[in-house]
């Protein structure tokens, strides 16, 4: 006896809710339905998402850029015997970041072997010695050259990490303005069903529905801006450790030659 009761129940609660054309509408219509502050919601998170979506596509691009680039130039810089023929094909490989840190240690190298051969006829005039005019080169300061690379491979750092912490603040702040919309679209939709009078399901669950959207919206903007966040800062760390590796291999190299 309790089944056709039920049954009739549930046939009269159907008859007196809306078809599912006049609440569900999808995600388009729910953001239709939604009330002014919860649409001003949910495009400030549509514009967060899209300038994420921008950085990430073009560090993306740019990072395997400057991995290719980095490639190329460690093999032209080992291959040479010189300073200046890598020097030459820096141009063409201005990507990369071990070229800016190689041209500002070459730039350092250059500056002390120019002041120490302009210094040294005086020198070789006032000890009587010839053979001293024509010696060798020799770099002044070893610390100055290190401190050279250490400032370029700061500063190529910087290039890489730029635009990225904005990543890092879409992830962080994306989720509570979807949180702050969908509170928002709850208290309204509250407060429409308290001047209604009615708590049955058909107005009751729109209001819900489209309050719940900007929490989903607001998620859709954090969840890849976290991941490629972490990718980036991993990749900047290999990029940074190459830098060093690349730092002492130049050191190595001007401490043979040059003193």
């Amino acid at each position: 006896m309790r089944t056709p009761g039920c049954f009739g129940l549930a046939l009269l609660q159907l008859q007196g809710a809306p078809g599912p054309d006049a609440g569900m509408a999808g995600p388009i219509g729910l953001m239709r339905q939604s009330g002014p502050e919860a649409q001003v919601v949910l495009i400030i998170l549509i514009l967060f998402s899209i300038a994420s979506w921008a950085i990430i596509l073009y560090k993306l691009w740019s990072f395997q850029r400057a991995e290719r680039q980095s490639g190329r130039f460690l093999d032209v810089f080992r291959r040479s015997s010189k300073f200046s023929e890598v020097q030459a094909v820096c141009k063409s490989l201005e990507h990369s970041p071990l070229v800016g840190v190689f041209q500002a240690a070459y730039a350092e190298l250059n500056s002390q072997l120019r002041h120490g051969a302009a210094a040294q006829p005086a020198g070789a005039l006032a000890a009587g010695s010839p053979q001293a005019a024509v010696a060798r080169p020799t770099v002044k300061s070893l610390q100055a050259l290190d401190r050279a690379l250490m400032r370029a491979s700061n500063a190529e750092v910087n290039k890489l990490e730029r635009r990225v912490p904005f990543l890092a603040t879409t992830a962080s702040i994306t989720p509570f303005i979807g949180l702050f919309g969908t509170v928002w679209g709850i208290m309204t939709a509250f407060d429409r069903i308290g001047r209604m009078g009615s708590t049955n399901l058909g107005v009751v669950a729109p209001g819900i529905a489209a309050a719940l959207i900007a929490t989903a919206a607001g998620l859709f903007a954090a969840i890849p801006a976290v991941y490629f966040y972490n990718h980036f800062a991993q990749r900047v760390k290999l990029f940074a450790s190459e830098m060093d590796d690349f730092s002492l291999e130049f050191l190595n190299i001007a401490e043979r030659n040059f003193t």
